[in-house]
């Protein structure tokens, strides 16, 4: 398996663009102008102030964002001593996980110097350029020796991952892994094996939790590190030395609570761990073999709880959980260290959010439907969990001020919204919403109710319960009590089966009274009494009376039939606003804009007067969504009568109706989306053009473009989006389409709750 990612990973690295890595431009230079301000002469302005005041360099540069990733190559991964050339690749991956989970900036830096007071030299000489120093891959004990002396000499974060990198994670995982086994971190017994950098920085932090200290035996490839043995120690094992008559990890073992392993591959046989007391905590991190294979222990200890470094097993001890987010808190209040009070945040931060439930996006990005839940099998969250980023930045941030090493304040709650931003526009949006939610429940004292006509369905119960769990919004399940307790039971989702609130339409007393209303709603469309009660059997129309009735404010449809079928009883029992027109939209979120594409799912080939109710409906919209100037683009496949044909004109005709209606918003067309989305070419070919920038309400002449627009849209760029928003029925209600997820499900909740929040105001 090695060897295949070896060999992907060459062809990989080599493909155009090599390595991984490129630098990119944060402002544009399109013009003269633009070159102007960015160099020369305008350029002189930004150098004078940080002239006079350098830490202005933190304000008109990239400093605040950039951290130098450095190495000499001396200890890379599991390689050793290969040298900064071929350090590089790693360095550059350290870059990508920088830039991927906490949107910092980096330049790596490999630097040909053994030597470490030469490799200080160098690395000091660099602080102007960076707000953070990341050190990585070098041997120990040099390693500690550089970073004790950087730290004093320069006045920025200085962080050698290898060592607390793997000590915070280790260090959380190990805090879960006493209390699910009820342990008190004064009383456990924890044996180290290995003596470099991360062993010894992995002791030192586990002291700082609790650990006492003659309680903390470390043995390294010599045996025991014991009070006054002389062969392979140095200052910083010696810290670690006890009293003891213990000589072989085999002795220290004997009794011990926690096995700690930074070391080497099958150092751990299972005949050592047999002795170990119950419930033993292994934690093998040997990389890329563990001490010992889990499967090993687990055979020789059914009752152990086991951790590596391998994402192929549970409880991955894996660094990326770490460095991103702690570098991301400390950067943004410009720490001048990173101390032991913001390692112990990061730590604490970690462990809690092990505790909380896990979202629909981290179980698509492993491939697993069953979920994971707090327990020997899942003691810290994955690396892909994009909420770390939101409990550990702010964590570390708050830490850093209250320790007194920031130079900048930030309140943490508008800092947690802040950088939200790096999850995406999307995520930022949703975030908004639940705020206007929470608030107008304060309020009124009540939360909104959405009812799930769909409440068998995995998604929609995975849905159900991340909305309780997160307590802005009542979610109400359609469907069989017993069917849909028992699927949540079966997807781990204990708690919320037990007080979910779940309607069957089946049994439910409303049923004639709703039979008689749906009857007098519709008989003159055909509907008999016998007819009413029939409809009422169809999840879909009891959901919609729910809502007409008050019992529910809002309502989510779709998910698992046709489009159409959850369409209809909207249109007939909710019913349009009056003057207004039915239609669909979805919201993108790419390149940091929001785009609204509409109509995608109602109208199949709307009349000039029905385009132009759609832009109405989608611009008023946009306006509630974005602080964008709002810039609506009625598509076609002509701009401003470059062909007359009869579709085009339609198109044409709606753009006439918008200036009679006399609208608050931009627009124009008929016009191409080429046109509609490229200033440039809307100032070359169409001067007259009235859009004056990049369109951002997109109208579509028919619901084949928009339909395959969209899902073009989704498939290539790889925008985040949501929808369909329905927009038009008199009750906040939607219909979501067969292949959406729960997260999809979810932010259309949030989106629900909110228009019915908004139309209370």
């Amino acid at each position: 398996m090695s060897t295949d990612y070896e060999k992907l990973a060459l062809e990989y690295h080599a493909r155009e663009p090599r390595g991984k890595i490129f630098t990119g431009l944060s402002k544009p230079v399109s013009s003269q102008k633009d070159l102007a301000i960015a160099y020369s002469p305008g350029v002189a302005g930004p150098c004078r102030e940080i002239a006079k005041n350098a830490a202005l360099s933190f304000e008109y540069t990239g400093r605040a964002n950039l951290v130098g990733v450095i190495s000499n190559g001396t200890a890379v991964l599991g390689l050793g001593d290969i040298g900064p050339e071929a350090s590089k690749p790693v360095m550059e991956g350290k870059a990508v996980l920088f830039k991927k989970f906490a949107d910092i900036d980096v330049f790596d830096i490999e630097v040909n110097a053994k030597d470490p007071d030469a490799f200080i030299t160098a690395v000091q000489a660099l602080e102007p350029t960076f707000g953070g120093i990341n050190l990585e891959d070098i041997k120990a004990p040099e390693c500690f020796y550089i970073e004790e002396e950087l730290r004093k000499r320069m006045k920025i974060p200085v962080f050698h991952d290898d060592q607390h990198g793997t000590s915070i994670i280790a260090g959380a995982a190990f805090l879960n892994a006493l209390e699910i086994t009820g342990r008190k971190i004064s009383d456990v017994k924890v044996v180290f094996s290995g003596g470099g950098a991360a062993a010894v920085a992995c002791a030192n932090l586990f002291l700082s939790l609790g650990v006492r200290r003659e309680n903390l035996i470390m043995c390294d490839s010599k045996g025991v590190i014991y009070a006054g043995r002389r062969d392979g120690m140095n200052k910083y094992k010696e810290k670690f030395a006890l009293e003891t008559s213990l000589r072989t990890l085999d002795e220290a073992l004997k009794g011990a609570d926690a096995f700690v392993g930074v070391s080497a591959a099958g150092v751990l046989k299972p005949s050592m761990i047999m002795p170990m007391a119950p419930n033993p905590i292994i934690f093998a991190l040997a990389n890329p073999d563990p001490e010992i294979l889990p499967d090993d222990a687990l055979k020789a200890r059914p009752d152990c709880i086991m951790a590596t470094g391998r994402s192929d097993f549970p409880n991955q001890v894996n660094n990326v959980l770490g460095f991103p987010f702690i570098f991301r808190g400390a950067l943004d209040v410009q720490a001048t260290t990173i101390n032991e009070e913001m390692k112990m945040a990061a730590v604490r931060a970690i462990a809690q959010l092990a505790k909380e439930d896990v979202p629909e996006q981290v179980l698509r990005a492993y491939n697993t439907a069953e979920g994971y839940r707090f327990g020997k099998d899942y003691l810290i969250p994955k690396p892909m969990d994009p909420r770390v980023l939101l409990y550990v930045a702010p964590a570390v941030a708050e830490a850093a001020m209250k320790s007194g090493v920031a130079r900048k304040e930030v309140n943490i709650d508008q800092y947690t919204q802040h950088i939200e931003r790096i999850l995406g526009p999307t995520k930022r949006l949703i975030r908004k919403m639940r705020n206007n939610i929470a608030s107008w429940s304060r309020k009124s004292g009540k939360k909104p109710r959405i009812v799930l006509i769909h409440g068998h369905d995995d998604r929609v119960i995975k849905a159900a319960a991340q909305m309780d769990y997160e307590g802005d919004v009542t979610p109400v399940l359609l469907g069989n009590p017993d069917e849909i307790v028992a699927k949540a039971e079966t997807l781990g989702i204990h708690d919320f089966a037990k007080k979910a609130t779940i309607i069957d339409p089946h049994s439910d007393d409303r049923l004639d009274a709703f039979s008689d209303e749906i009857y007098s709603l519709r008989q003159r469309k055909g509907v008999t009494r016998s007819a009413a009660q029939q409809m009422l059997r169809n999840n879909n129309y009891f959901g919609c009376m729910l809502l007409r009735s008050g019992a529910v404010e809002g309502l989510i449809g779709g998910v698992v039939e046709p489009y159409v079928d959850g369409l209809a009883p909207i249109m007939e029992v909710i019913r349009t606003k009056p003057g207004r027109i039915m239609n669909g939209l979805y919201m993108f979120s790419w390149n940091k804009r929001m785009y609204f594409l509409s109509d995608c799912t109602v109208c199949v080939e709307p009349s000039a007067e029905e385009l132009a109710d759609i832009a109405f409906n989608t611009a008023n919209f946009a306006k509630q969504y974005t602080d964008a100037t709002i810039r609506v683009a009625m598509l076609s496949f002509s701009s401003f009568g470059s062909n007359r044909h009869e579709k085009c004109q339609r198109v044409a005709d709606a753009v006439k109706i918008l200036h009679e209606r006399n609208v608050d918003f931009i627009f124009d067309g008929e016009i191409q989306a080429d046109v509609a989305l490229n200033e440039k070419l809307q100032e070359r070919d169409f001067p007259f053009c009235q859009l004056k920038g990049q369109a951002n309400v997109l109208i579509f002449p028919d619901l084949t473009s928009a339909n395959i627009a969209y899902k073009l849209f989704s498939a290539i760029s790889g925008s985040t989006g949501i929808g369909p928003v329905l927009l038009g029925p008199q009750l906040p209600a939607s219909v979501m389409e067969r292949g959406t997820n729960t997260e999809d499900l979810c932010n259309m909740i949030y989106m629900i709750a909110n228009r019915y929040v908004q139309n209370q105001k």
